[in-house]
């Protein structure tokens, strides 16, 4: 029977399961990584519909055995909602770049009414235009090249199609806010941010304060991404635990 255990990785807005690798080389044979491309990204652009509740049910007919989660920003995101709908599936979560999403309702309701003009310039651009502007996002920006790079050719794999419909369904005004449900959480929850970005190093340590069993780590020379500027950093946090 195989022991090795599982771990779900969930990519960010614009990203696919590609961008895990990385992640999943530092792993090596010591986690069975599953990394799949969420609805309206790369394989699954097509993918319908775009809802939150069909993504967690795709990701629970991954693997029907105990997982560890780890989520990057949107993926991030994803990943609490799941937590909380499936706490006896996982076994801890790691969380990267991430929010339990905006607290109150006129600015959620501004974000919506944001992306959805997000999502109307995104359909209205090649792919290549869009992962070319998605790169100088002010979180994202200060990538160091080669990161940037692998990031551009792997938003490539996805449509502008996909991807506005990704924003329309998943997006932060989208989904329903998780700040006043942390503290059900009651599996080990590790809170990763870059040293650089600031924002999400702020919201880490807010998050955690309303987690009983959180543990934060500002990762040095990165920025949100840190998946993809420290994979190292990443596969040790999945493995201390």
């Amino acid at each position: 029977m195989n022991q090795t255990p599982v771990a779900v990785l969930l990519h960010g807005f614009t990203n696919s399961g590609a961008s895990w690798q990385p992640v999943v080389e530092a792993l090596g044979q010591r986690y069975r990584a599953i990394t799949p491309d969420i609805r309206g990204h790369a394989s699954n652009t097509a993918a319908w519909p775009i809802t939150l509740e069909a993504v967690i049910a795709d990701i629970t007919a991954l693997t029907s055995e105990d997982f560890t989660l780890a989520g990057y920003s949107q993926g991030g995101r994803i990943a609490l909602h799941i937590a909380l709908a499936l706490p006896q599936r996982i076994r801890r979560l790691v969380l990267i770049g991430a929010s339990p999403g905006i607290a109150d309702d006129a600015g959620r309701a501004a974000r919506r009414l944001a992306d959805e003009r997000l999502a109307e310039r995104i359909e209205r651009l090649t792919i290549e235009q869009f992962a070319r502007e998605w790169a100088q996002t002010p979180v994202l920006a200060d990538a160091p090249a080669s990161v940037a790079l692998a990031a551009y050719q792997d938003r490539l794999r996805s449509t502008p199609k996909g991807l506005a419909a990704a924003l329309r369904g998943l997006g932060t005004g989208a989904v329903p806010p998780l700040w006043e449900r942390l503290g059900e959480l009651t599996i080990p929850v590790t809170l990763l941010a870059g040293a650089r970005d600031t924002k999400f190093t702020a919201l880490a340590r807010e998050m955690a304060s309303l987690i009983p069993c959180a543990d934060v780590r500002i990762v040095a020379d990165a920025g949100h991404a840190v998946h993809l500027e420290r994979p190292d950093a990443v596969a040790q946090a999945l493995l201390e635990g």
